[in-house]
């Protein structure tokens, strides 16, 4: 019996072992994340760095998302160091370090931060800090009157270098094609040549025919191809322009035609001689006959001769001809010119596509379209005149590409006239492609009573303010919503149809609203912009980091 009890007894204890095993391991295995966080120092002097360090127990298996950015303020952002990974199974450990700071003394608050661990949220604990000032001994330290103030040169950055390097670029190219084709070529020989009339390039041509030493090296086939071949070329301009392809007969015959008819003021010798002369060539190039060198030197005399007697033989050129020869120099003047133009157009546009299409394959289709041809969100987004203004009471901090101007209050019902006050600031419209507005209201606490104004009815509110005015298939979302100084809100986001600029039509678009409440004040902020605008995306995410609400008791100080 006791051998019994003993057993049962032992049973019971490995029992416990084995659910307390059980129960340590799903509390490792289920624990949540731990977020903790920390600063190395809570008193620093000005411009000294403060490390701000985060610590994140998790699972393995969680994606850790850590604050990026300037999230800090009212302290600076110096250096975000990269993440330190510790495994201790089955939990592992994120460290994250910051490198903070401050240029003005006073006290300041770290805004709690917003870590993400898997699908959950996490603040860390907001953090006090005492900025000093460096103390200086007067004693010690000789002190100096304060310089006067000194005008100095506005710095004009680097754009200079950009237009130098453009216009660099601009004239190459202009000097590449005025060389290459404004530019008047000197003339070769072969060229100047060809501008002289038809009897001084016979005569020139005879001289070639000498220097050409045809003769000499017992060409006698060359040689009379090519004499034979001067006296038609002038005949071909200047007598009959079919000289070059007819045969001996024809041409001899078409100069007795013309010499009948009274055209050409020839003797029977010159036609004699030129037919016989030409008759000897033919032998000479289909034959084979070999005339005496002495007989060819004879025939390129006699050619010279015969040219001399057709130029002296042909009539005057009238004063029509003389006009048609100016206007057919002219005419060719006239294409010449029009070649130019149109190869300097071909390489412009060449240029000009390549151009294109290079800034197109680095930046894209759309940003090059949306650079030449102009996109109104695109031009807010690099506007340079981006201000940083406070705009209501308590005020509401905020950045934007344009100064809100102040608008008309919207039209209240008589029984809110006397309980709220309100401001409003805008840029824009619904209708229009981005929109901006800030609005403070201010309400009478004796008509709230012991009420709190309720975020969530505020928005629906303003949405059904929108639908009165033609927005139609609103989806919205919310999140809670955390300013960079820690004043916490209402973000309600989405998308809708809007009304167009064109009477009838609507537009897609999206839309954020951010809503705060501070006793018996309601502040708003709501930006809305065309859908898949990618400029105004960026607009949007610029102005949202740049949020911040003056708290009341800040405002009190």
């Amino acid at each position: 019996m006791n051998i019994i009890i003993h057993t049962m007894k032992w049973n019971l204890k490995q029992a416990k072992k084995f659910v307390m095993a059980m129960c340590l391991f799903l509390f490792v295995y289920m624990a949540p994340a731990q977020v903790t966080s920390s600063i190395d120092s809570t008193s620093i002097k000005i411009g000294e760095q403060i490390t701000f360090e985060v610590t994140v127990e998790a699972d393995t298996t969680d994606l850790v998302l850590f604050p990026e950015g300037q999230t800090f303020l009212p302290l600076e952002l110096i250096e975000s160091y990269d993440i330190d990974t510790t495994n201790k199974s089955p939990k592992y450990y994120l460290i994250k370090k910051y490198g903070l700071t401050q240029f003005d003394s006073g006290s300041y608050t770290i805004p709690r931060q917003k870590i993400i661990v898997g699908a959950k949220t996490f603040f860390t604990d907001s953090l006090q800090v005492e900025v000093n000032n460096v103390e200086v001994d007067t004693t010690k330290q000789k002190l100096y009157d304060i310089k006067p103030v000194i005008e100095v040169d506005k710095s004009i950055g680097n754009w200079w270098k950009y237009v130098i390097a453009i216009i660099l670029i601009l004239g190459l190219i202009a000097f590449l094609i005025y060389w290459f084709v404004w530019r008047e070529k000197p003339l070769s020989k072969e060229d100047k040549i060809a501008l002289l009339p038809p009897y001084e390039r016979a005569k020139i041509a005879l001289q070639e025919l000498d220097e050409a030493r045809y003769l000499e090296n017992d060409e006698i086939k060359a040689y009379y191809s090519e004499l034979t071949l001067i006296i038609r070329k002038y005949l071909d301009e200047k007598v009959y322009d079919h000289s070059l392809e007819s045969t001996t007969e024809e041409l001899v015959n078409r100069l007795q035609l013309l010499k009948d008819a009274n055209h050409i003021d020839l003797d029977k010798d010159t036609i004699h001689n030129i037919e016989t002369i030409f008759k000897r060539a033919d032998l000479v190039k289909f034959a084979k006959s070999q005339p005496d060198i002495e007989l060819a030197k004879l025939d390129r005399n006699t050619i010279d001769l015969e040219i001399d007697h057709v130029k002296e033989s042909l009539p005057e050129p009238t004063e029509e001809e003389r006009l048609a020869d100016l206007k057919y120099q002219e005419e060719l003047e006239r294409k010449k010119k029009r070649k130019r133009i149109l190869i300097t157009t071909v390489i412009a546009a060449f240029i000009l596509i390549g151009t294109v299409v290079g800034f197109t394959i680095h930046y894209g289709f759309d940003y090059v379209k949306d650079s030449i041809f102009g996109h109104p969100t695109k031009e807010l987004l690099e506007s340079k005149e981006w201000v940083t203004s406070e705009y209501g009471a308590p005020g509401i901090t905020i950045t934007t590409p344009k100064v809100l101007e102040r608008l008309a209050n919207p039209e209240l019902p008589e029984e809110l006239k006397e309980n709220v006050k309100m401001v409003f600031f805008g840029y824009g419209s619904l209708i229009d492609q981005f929109y901006v507005a800030v609005s403070t209201a201010k309400y009478n606490p004796e008509m709230l009573g012991e009420n709190k104004i309720d975020l969530n009815n505020a928005v629906d509110g303003s949405l059904k303010a929108w639908e009165s005015q033609g927005v139609q298939n609103i989806i919205s979302r919310s999140e809670q919503f955390i300013t960079p100084n820690g004043q916490e809100g209402l973000k309600v986001y989405g998308k809708a149809d809007f009304p167009d600029l064109v009477p009838g039509q609507m537009d897609k678009g999206e839309y954020v609203i951010l809503v705060f409440t501070t006793e018996n004040i309601l502040q708003q902020i709501v930006l809305k912009w065309k859908e898949d605008d990618v400029y105004a995306d960026q607009i949007i995410d610029r102005i949202l980091n740049s949020v911040e609400l003056l708290k009341l008791e800040e405002k009190d100080q």
